[in-house]
């Protein structure tokens, strides 16, 4: 099992689980599949079109014009569905850059180029080997475009982070907690949840009385309100930078 770590625009670390070759396998064949029913589906139009059409080459182009989307089916699930088609859907992962940029529609379109050398002409080999020889899990078109196929259900939560969960409605009390820094905040988010964890209030007080320190808040709100505030002030205003 390969992990990955991702470093955000706000300089967090989250940690993801690169899929195995077998569940990038499942996911083509879920894929698959659904082209096959679509398939059959333009066999049963080609049919209809065969009875108002007595025109060989009319049929032959109309065939070809509805098939055409089922052609362009993986390019175009992920640009539009942000990397992701409905086999990586149901088993839940995602197509993103490796070092962690939001991926662009070319990266997905030289991904889709090498399915021709990566699937196709090799009836999967070449892909198949370079997922199991590569460190992180890459097929060519993949290292081509700057890309690794990660699981979604394993990424790091909002608690193991700086970040907090932040209401649209909620209103800040702190307007200069942006002087911390994330570094700041990190250790001040571990140091309140582990005192919290064990009903330090000890430590609660003496970390909110330095924060205060900081801050110059001179805020009545008990320690471990004042404490969660600064948080959610911090993520706010970062948040929205």
């Amino acid at each position: 099992m390969n992990n990955l770590q991702i470093n955000t625009t706000q300089n967090v670390n989250l940690n993801y689980i690169i899929v195995s070759v077998g569940e990038r396998i499942a996911a083509f064949f879920i894929d698959a599949f659904i082209l096959y029913l679509y398939s059959l589906l333009v066999n049963i139009l080609g049919d209809a079109i065969g009875y108002i059409y007595d025109d060989g080459w009319t049929q032959r182009g109309l065939m070809a014009l509805i098939f055409l989307p089922a052609m362009f089916y993986s390019l175009l699930m992920h640009i539009i569905f942000n990397g992701r088609t409905v086999g990586k859907m149901l088993l839940k992962m995602r197509v993103v850059k490796v070092d962690g940029s939001p991926v662009h529609w070319s990266n997905f379109l030289v991904r889709w180029m090498l399915r021709l050398v990566d699937i196709w002409l090799f009836v999967g080999s070449i892909g198949i080997l370079t997922i199991l020889f590569s460190e992180k899990r890459q097929r060519l078109g993949d290292a081509a475009a700057g890309t690794v196929v990660i699981s979604t259900k394993n990424k790091t939560s909002v608690s193991h982070t700086i970040l907090e969960e932040v209401e649209d409605t909620y209103v800040p009390q702190f307007t200069n907690v942006t002087i911390l820094t994330d570094k700041d905040i990190r250790l001040i988010k571990e140091t309140f949840s582990a005192a919290k964890k064990s009903n330090d209030f000890k430590t609660l007080k003496a970390l909110r009385e330095k924060v205060d320190s900081i801050l110059q808040t001179n805020s009545e709100l008990y320690d471990m309100k004042y404490l969660e505030t600064v948080l959610k002030d911090y993520n706010y205003f970062t948040q929205k930078l």
